[in-house]
Formats: structure tokens, C-alpha cells, sequence
């Protein structure tokens, strides 16, 4: 069908998903399996247009028109290298949002509301993009994306999830960063719970990432050993690491005695060799526990 309407219409352009950036100059259409069709007007005559909204469903570009920013970002990131220099530090900062629960200039426009400023948003899809945040000055207050959830799950109902990439100085090598932090973004949601995962706190995910499931499987069984079912002791020591190996903390976290706890802990010690109050070991439980993640 492609191939017979651009004997018809020569300016006809075609993709099998939809862009994030389309040429607004053209009539655009979609067709039942989701492939989008354009065709300049010029080459549109009364008659053709009413034989196209027969046979295709018009189509409304929901993403916002990009701005300068974007623009610069969009032929940036496609460079591999000449890239200008640039005056301020910035992050890359991946965001998903399930289907259907908001278009993108809407989320943009929120977005903007929230920062108090024109926001650079590079569009993957209609579900998940990337925002570039510049490096605020000391007078400026530092977003806080667990802050910014709260309020659009508040005012808009939106599920959202955000992986923080680290500041940057530079635009060489941002091709690769790019792709890899969504890569990363994807690996990392998938193993925490979090709404806001950084990419400092990604790394133990992204490590794991890389082993064989036997080995994972191997870490999970030689670590936790005996307690490896256990659902309510493996909770604990969760909530321990994610105290900063902080009894108390973790005590009041779990309504528990202090006693109790280091109990428990002491518990494991004698039965595994393995002492979590110390951080070298500590850390090797933390992995065995990522390991049951996936």
C-alpha cells in the first residue's frame, strides 16, 4: 500500500512507529497496524483527501513542537564528535510513565510548571523521554524528582518513575551516555522498588546485570543459606541496609526492639560466618539480594 501511494504522492513520508518530531507542514495519517503516513498538501487534492480519511485515520501530533534546546540536543546526541563546548554542568534524567495516562504536552507543560521554566524534553515515545537538567546556581533550589512525583500523582494521578543520571561538563561521548543511561534506567526500575533511582545507586543493579543467572542463583543460596525463605528475616535486613547499617533506625523502621534485632543479626552471624555490621560483608548480602530480584 506504501509503495502505491508515493506513485500517487512523491512527498510521502513514512514510519513504521511514531516520531517524537514530525513535520507539521504535512497531512498526517495513521494506518490500522500503527505505521504513520505524510503527505505535503500541496500535493493534495478535495477528493484525495476524502479517499485518505476513508482508508486511514487522521493522525494529531501529540508531542510538543521542539524548542531550540531540543533541537541543539537532538543533533548533539546524534554527533560523534565537534560538539561545542557549553558553559554550565548538566544530567540526564530518564522518566517512564505508563500508557495512556497522559499525553506529552500535557506532561510538558506540568513539567515546566514544576521546574518554573521552559524545560528541555527529549521524547523517546509517548511513554518515557529524557529530561535535561542544568546545573542550578547556588541561589537556585535543587529539584527533588521523589517531590515532583508527589505532586503529579496528587494533582494528576500520574504513576511516574525517574532514574537521576550523574552532572556532566561535557557533550563529549553524549551519544553513548545517552543510550546508556536509558539502558540503564530500564535494567535499574526493573530491580528496585523506588520511583527515583540514581545512577549512583544503580551501580550494584547494573553489575548484577552482567552475571549468569546460575551465579546469581549460587550467590542467593551460599549468602542468605538457611534463611533464603525466610520472607520476613530477608525484609529485615533490608530495611537494615537501607538503614546504613543502623540498628536503631532500622529497629524503629520495623517496630521493633533494638534487642531484638541485634538478636536476629547475631542470629545470622552464628548460623552463615557472615557479620552485616560490618560493611565489606554487608555489601556481598546486598548483592545476594538483588540476585532474588530478578
Amino acid at each position: 500500500m506504501i509503495d502505491k501511494l508515493k506513485k500517487y504522492f512523491p512527498s510521502l513520508q513514512h514510519y513504521e512507529t511514531v516520531p517524537t518530531d514530525i513535520n507539521l507542514d504535512f497531512k498526517w495519517f495513521q494506518m490500522d497496524n500503527g505505521q504513520l503516513v505524510g503527505i505535503h498538501p500541496s500535493e493534495l487534492e478535495e477528493k484525495d483527501l476524502v479517499l485518505l480519511h476513508t482508508l486511514l485515520k487522521p493522525y494529531e501530533n501529540h508531542f510538543p513542537i521542539l524548542t531550540e534546546d531540543e533541537q541543539r540536543w537532538k543533533q548533539w546526541i546524534k554527533m560523534k564528535d565537534g560538539h561545542p563546548r557549553l558553559n554550565r554542568s548538566y544530567r540526564l534524567v530518564y522518566f517512564k510513565i505508563p500508557s495512556n495516562q497522559i499525553q506529552p504536552q500535557e506532561f510538558k507543560e506540568a513539567i515546566n510548571q514544576l521546574f518554573e521554566k521552559e524545560t528541555t524534553i527529549l521524547w523517546e515515545n509517548k511513554s518515557e523521554g529524557v529530561i535535561v537538567e542544568y546545573l542550578r546556581s547556588d541561589l537556585e533550589e535543587e529539584i527533588s524528582y521523589t517531590e515532583i512525583i508527589d505532586i503529579l500523582m496528587s494533582d494528576l494521578y500520574i504513576n511516574i518513575q525517574f532514574f537521576v543520571g550523574p552532572y556532566l561538563s561535557t557533550l563529549d561521548g553524549i551519544k553513548e551516555h545517552y543510550e546508556q543511561l536509558i539502558s540503564g534506567a530500564l535494567t535499574a526500575l526493573t530491580y528496585s522498588e523506588k520511583s527515583v533511582v540514581s545512577y549512583i545507586e544503580a551501580i550494584p543493579y547494573l553489575l548484577m546485570e552482567q552475571v549468569s543467572p546460575q551465579f546469581k542463583e549460587e550467590l542467593n543460596h551460599l549468602i542468605l543459606q538457611d534463611f533464603t525463605d525466610d520472607v520476613e528475616f530477608i525484609k529485615m535486613i533490608e530495611v537494615f541496609l537501607e538503614s546504613n547499617l543502623n540498628i536503631s533506625v532500622a529497629a524503629k523502621k520495623l517496630y521493633m526492639h533494638r534487642n531484638s534485632l541485634q538478636y536476629r543479626i547475631d542470629k545470622f552471624h552464628e548460623n552463615t560466618g557472615i557479620d552485616i555490621r560490618v560493611f565489606q560483608q554487608a555489601l556481598t548480602v546486598y548483592l545476594a539480594l538483588i540476585s532474588r530480584t530478578k
